[in-house]
């Protein structure tokens, strides 16, 4: 991200929250990618002391909002102005093999900005978290993915089946440091692990992480950029020839 970008951010973010501070109404930002979310954690504690949530309408998310104030400041809850959209095919038995590049694709192609889309989950039918206020405006316009007809329209949640599933794996790792085990869960050489930490592609729980040395903690999520993410879930055992057995669930 560039400077002036990153510079723009961290002002947008303290605009928000001294906003919530001053006027006692809860402040959002629209979805933050990796990248934004890593700038907003290197303000976090600069934010006027006023509390904050990431959320991004499911705990699978990874796009997530960022909410300035809690009840206890503002007086009352309120939830993240989130929805869920359905989108499925108006004919099945005609419809085309549509991915993840095609629904998004489709959304951006409305001429709406990439903030107010939150993750996309593809299988039969695909589930859009978006902002709520643009919910009835993407149902209404929202005819076509690629040459296929679809029908859109608002839910509760994305149903289990559709989310991501996590599969546990054991990684044999020579050491704890994150270089080490992202270079055995995605099949690496040492030296391409460490150049995905200096590209600025690996991130801790959104956090940026250029410390090739770090372990991060039982639960913690890792994402690295054009492979994927995994959670962490430490040592299950040490093996006979002093290596370590490192228990990590990869999100499918």
């Amino acid at each position: 991200m560039a400077g002036e970008e990153e510079e723009r951010l961290k002002k947008r973010f303290a605009e928000l929250s001294q906003k919530a501070y001053r006027q006692g109404v809860y402040q959002y930002t629209g979805f933050l990618g990796l990248g934004e979310q890593a700038v907003f954690h290197q303000v976090e504690t600069r934010l006027a002391g006023v509390p904050w949530e990431l959320f991004g309408g499911h705990a699978a998310c990874e796009r997530v909002m960022a909410r300035f104030g809690d009840a206890g400041m503002i007086g009352y809850e309120e939830a993240f102005p989130i929805a869920c959209l359905e989108i499925r095919p108006a004919a099945p038995k005609f419809a085309e093999k549509l991915g993840h590049r095609d629904y998004l694709g489709a959304l951006l192609n409305l001429g709406i900005e990439r903030s107010v889309l939150g993750d996309l989950f593809v299988g039969e039918k695909a589930y859009a978290y978006v902002q709520a206020a643009m919910a009835s405006f993407i149902c209404g316009n929202l005819e076509r993915v690629k040459h296929t007809a679809v029908v859109c329209r608002p839910v509760e949640a994305a149903p289990p089946e559709a989310l991501p599933r996590r599969q546990e794996r054991l990684v044999n790792a020579a050491s704890e440091r994150l270089d080490v085990v992202a270079a055995a869960v995605y099949n690496l050489s040492r030296s391409q692990s460490a150049e995905l930490f200096r590209a600025g592609r690996v991130f801790i729980d959104g956090r940026l992480c250029e410390n090739v040395s770090a372990q991060p903690k039982e639960g913690a999520i890792v994402s690295v950029r054009g492979y994927g993410r995994f959670v962490y879930g430490g040592v299950a055992h040490t093996t006979k020839k002093g290596r370590f057995a490192v228990r990590v669930e990869l999100y499918q």
